[in-house]
């Protein structure tokens, strides 16, 4: 029974993957047909797109009154995708070449709002007051990023191409996809409280460790793929999107939630572990802009640190 449960918990995340790739086509195609710009559809469309499996755990995780889960999902998401997944890129692909188009000052502010979230909660509470905070400077970000780059190319639409047939396929695929990995992410939480009853594990430490890789698993598979197709290039607007989405999720989780989130098992090591990582990926990316394969081991050492160290001293 239990091997069955877990069977299954591993599939719901399988479902959020697969439907995570259409959510991600379906919102490219309709970009596309609207004209928004390359560099938004990168940093802030897919940005927030790729974070929808974390989305859908964190409102699960309120509606059962577990905020220990969206908030170790979050911490353990955002931090994977430097420390981990481009990391990984880097140490398989020989190498990786970093494409972005942000200026040193809007690259140091995108990592601060990433690590937002570890300063605010470093004393075991997380009130709405700092979850108002980091909804704001998401999108004070959001407004220093549009004003250099453009939100959406000068264009005319056409209704024509706007209401076309394949317009109103993409909603459909988008809203099905979206029901689904909703859906799954409620099977997903519940069964987290489960196992961590079970295995008398905090639902934190789980969250964090297993559902933080988990939900990633679109980021995940693009770097796989690119790995495979042997191509170095790495968009880093969509990773920087992605994690500084999450603070936005933070701040409109702990709204959500009605009352102070309280932490328990946080520790500090969390707050020096991410700090330590982000540091070092940043001193990395903007040598050469490029993370070379040495540089990769150095962070996913860092990854497997922070990892040992959850487990080890819970």
């Amino acid at each position: 029974m239990i091997l069955f449960r877990v069977l299954l918990y591993l599939a719901s995340f399988f479902v959020i993957w697969y439907c995570s790739g259409i959510i991600i086509r379906s919102v490219e195609n309709l970009a596309q047909r609207l004209k928004i710009s390359p560099f938004a559809m990168s940093f802030f469309v897919l940005g927030i797109l790729t974070s929808v499996p974390e989305f859908s755990i964190g409102v699960n995780s309120i509606i059962n009154d577990t905020p220990d889960i969206f908030v170790g999902n979050l911490l353990g998401a955002s931090l994977i995708i430097f420390i981990f997944i481009i990391p990984l890129l880097a140490v398989f692909g020989g190498g990786v070449k970093l494409v972005h188009q942000l200026s040193e000052n809007n690259l140091i502010f995108s990592l601060l709002v990433v690590a937002a979230p570890v300063f605010l909660i470093a004393d075991n509470v997380l009130t709405r007051t700092e979850g108002v905070f980091l909804i704001l400077i998401y999108f004070i970000l959001f407004y220093f990023i549009e004003k250099r780059h453009g939100l959406t190319t000068i264009i005319q639409k056409e209704e024509k191409m706007i209401f076309s047939k394949h317009f109103f396929e993409d909603i459909v695929e988008l809203l099905l996809a979206s029901t689904i990995i909703f859906l799954a992410s409620r099977h997903i939480v519940t069964e987290t409280e489960y196992f961590s009853s079970l295995f008398n594990v905090s639902q934190f430490l789980i969250s964090i460790v297993i559902l933080s890789i988990g939900t990633n698993l679109p980021e995940i598979s693009l770097t796989l793929k690119a790995i495979v197709n042997k191509k170095s290039e790495v968009a880093l607007g969509d990773y920087l999107g992605s994690a500084s989405a999450n603070s936005l999720l933070f701040g409109l989780f702990t709204l959500f939630n009605g009352k102070r989130v309280n932490i328990s098992v946080y520790s500090f090591r969390i707050l020096f572990l991410t700090l330590f990582g982000l540091g070092v990926f940043y001193i990395f990316s903007r040598s050469k802009n490029n993370i070379s394969k040495h540089e990769g081991k150095i962070l996913l050492l860092i990854y497997i640190l922070f990892i040992v160290l959850q487990v080890l001293f819970p």
